[in-house]
């Protein structure tokens, strides 16, 4: 009977020393996790991110050549696919006929204004010639008409000087009416070159075009990264527009969207713990770079706009951008859209 009565006390005593035990346990975690969230933000609503860069044809033609695999790693500048350029290269070789065309179209109108000049030259020497002739023959005039008036040459005499004297007035006023036509021709001359240079500038613009339209016939990397969603075969014909495949680059970074409660505490160049879910939990440095300008809601395709309508108010995010400070073979296992979980030492 006795050992019955002291099992019943050790059996009344076990429960309250294991509800003390849970509740010292439970005190303990509130105490550590209070002092750990007086220091720290955490979120789990944060992700590895990175620059994509789609790559987009911007000409037609037919794929000659594709020279990448799937998520092949390629250097900024590599050649990643080539197109058919023929058509392109006889667009060129039309350019530059055009062009020479209107260099030679240039020349001979640049000779023409040398030989109006020329002419214009010669016409001045003429005038001037007509000039002294008749100042000669109005000195012949004058000689005999006072020899006439004195009766010592016949009036027969007189006419045949009298009509130099006309005849070289006359070829004065003809030489004199040539100036304003050869001016004409060569301001003409002067239009024609300045237009035909117009038209060696657009026709020089032609052919750059043409050059520029057949380099994108050879499709380069624009960043190092690893060609991913490809969209194109061997013979396919793209149109201009057509998005061929995307670059993932080299950088990630890290993209937490903490709730508008949580940033109070939190400022630039902060240091960050990373745990990514793909890598069991690992701890990667990291370095909170910049801040959103606007909250996510706002980037949204349809932003909410709480003057129509009954207002619910929901606590708002903010992308805060952070630099993962760790090695490159680190950096390239990751992809991004990986789910990570980050804590930010605010104190």
């Amino acid at each position: 009977m006795e050992q019955n009565n002291t099992k019943k006390p050790r059996k009344k005593l076990v429960f309250p020393i294991i509800l003390g035990v849970v509740l010292v346990g439970a005190l303990f975690f509130s105490i550590k996790e209070y002092v750990f969230l007086q220091a720290h933000e955490e979120t789990d609503d944060a992700q590895v991110d990175g620059d994509i860069s789609p790559v987009i044809a911007r000409v037609s033609g037919y794929v000659q050549e594709i020279r990448f695999k799937d998520n092949q790693y390629v250097h900024a500048g590599d050649t990643l696919v080539i197109l058919d350029d023929r058509d392109y290269k006889i667009k060129l070789d039309q350019a530059l006929a055009a062009q020479s065309a209107a260099q030679k179209t240039a020349a001979a109108t640049g000779a023409a204004i040398n030989e109006a000049q020329s002419n214009f030259a010669v016409q001045k020497a003429n005038i001037e010639a007509a000039q002294v002739r008749l100042w000669k023959t109005q000195q012949d005039f004058e000689r005999y008409k006072n020899l006439y008036d004195d009766h010592a040459i016949t009036k027969a005499q007189l006419d045949e000087v009298t009509a130099d004297r006309d005849a070289a007035q006359a070829a004065l006023d003809a030489a004199k009416s040539q100036v304003p036509v050869i001016n004409t021709r060569v301001n003409v001359s002067r239009v024609q070159t300045a237009a035909s240079t117009s038209q060696i500038d657009t026709r020089k613009a032609d052919v750059e075009y043409a050059k520029l339209q057949l380099s994108y016939t050879v499709i380069t990397a624009p960043a190092s990264g690893t060609v991913s969603k490809r969209n194109i075969q061997v013979g396919q014909l793209v149109q201009a527009g057509t998005p061929l495949f995307s670059v993932v680059h080299e950088d990630v970074y890290i993209t937490a969207n903490f709730k508008e409660t949580q940033m109070r505490d939190i400022a630039l160049n902060q240091k960050v713990d990373i745990r990514v879910d793909a890598f069991d939990k690992q701890v990667i440095p990291g370095t909170i770079e910049s801040f959103s300008g606007a909250t996510g809601a706002k980037f949204s395709l349809l932003p909410p706009d709480n003057a129509t309508g009954n207002f619910v108010k929901v606590v708002q995010r903010i992308p805060v951008r952070i630099h993962i400070d760790s090695d490159t073979a680190t950096l390239r296992r990751m992809r991004p859209g990986m789910s990570v979980d980050v804590i930010v030492h605010t104190k």
